[in-house]
């Protein structure tokens, strides 16, 4: 298990599971269900009653347990953001896949200690899939995971949540490097870095990310022995985009995206 230094992550990682799993228990009757409301926010994207219940329900567990943590969430702000510890909700990333009934979405719960993410989740109620990372080692329910060692681009399975996001803010020089992966799909938000983690894709690519996309993703990747930065080879949160890697192929896509 991963450490930070002066703290024991032991009791935060036993109610991480706890939080997956009753968000997960909330969040799965909605899917896939066609009396699903759907409604779009300021920023013109899709929310849905399962998200803001989900989060609802995740803050009142956080207070309930650890009143003196703080807690920033995509739908509901943040509070007492300035703790030594600090939890990152967001209760559906890849909203647009939950409303039409594609499974790749995943439910995603980080810690913070002082600013840094030390403790991350993913979960995917629907498939059964909770992975944990604490920046030492990841597990994909309870078993351990490694990314595996991929070191060309002509042997990768490259992922990223939108193509047209690659265009508009990585350039043409970029797309032309990614034409050159072995296999291109959008299998995208968060479980193209479940993927990347287990072993089963080697480089995922999101040029537009907020915090509560990137917090739980950070321990992920590093714990599996990945790489994960912004597009640009800099840390990796808080940040604007998000490159999660196999070690041996980071600086030869950071390179073919900034050239």
């Amino acid at each position: 298990m991963g450490k930070t230094p002066g703290v024991d992550l032991t009791p935060y990682r036993t109610f991480l599971t706890e939080l997956a799993s009753a968000s997960g228990d909330f969040i799965r009757p909605y899917f896939a269900n066609p009396d699903l409301k759907v409604e779009t926010k300021a920023d013109n994207t899709p929310v849905t009653m399962a998200d803001k219940g989900a989060e609802e329900l995740l803050r009142s567990l956080i207070n309930k347990k650890f009143p003196d943590h703080g807690i920033i969430g995509e739908e509901h702000g943040n509070e007492n953001e300035e703790a030594e510890f600090v939890w990152v909700l967001d209760p559906i990333d890849g909203t647009k896949s939950f409303i039409t009934g594609v499974p790749l979405w995943g439910t995603l719960i980080a810690l913070l200690h002082q600013g840094r993410p030390v403790l991350g989740c993913i979960n995917q109620p629907i498939l059964g899939q909770l992975m944990i990372g604490d920046c030492a080692t990841t597990t994909l329910n309870g078993k351990r995971v490694q990314t595996r060692a991929t070191s060309r681009i002509e042997d990768a399975t490259l992922l990223t949540s939108d193509p047209i996001n690659i265009r508009k803010h990585l350039g043409d020089q970029a797309e032309e490097y990614i034409s050159k992966a072995r296999l291109v799909r959008t299998w995208g938000d968060c479980y193209g870095y479940l993927l990347v983690a287990s072993g089963q894709a080697d480089i995922m690519i999101d040029p537009i990310m907020c915090p509560w996309d990137i917090a739980a993703l950070v321990p992920i990747i590093q714990g599996s022995g990945g790489v994960i930065t912004d597009c640009i080879g800099g840390g990796a949160y808080p940040a604007e985009s998000t490159l999660a890697t196999t070690k041996e192929l980071h600086s030869q896509v950071i390179t073919a995206l900034n050239a």
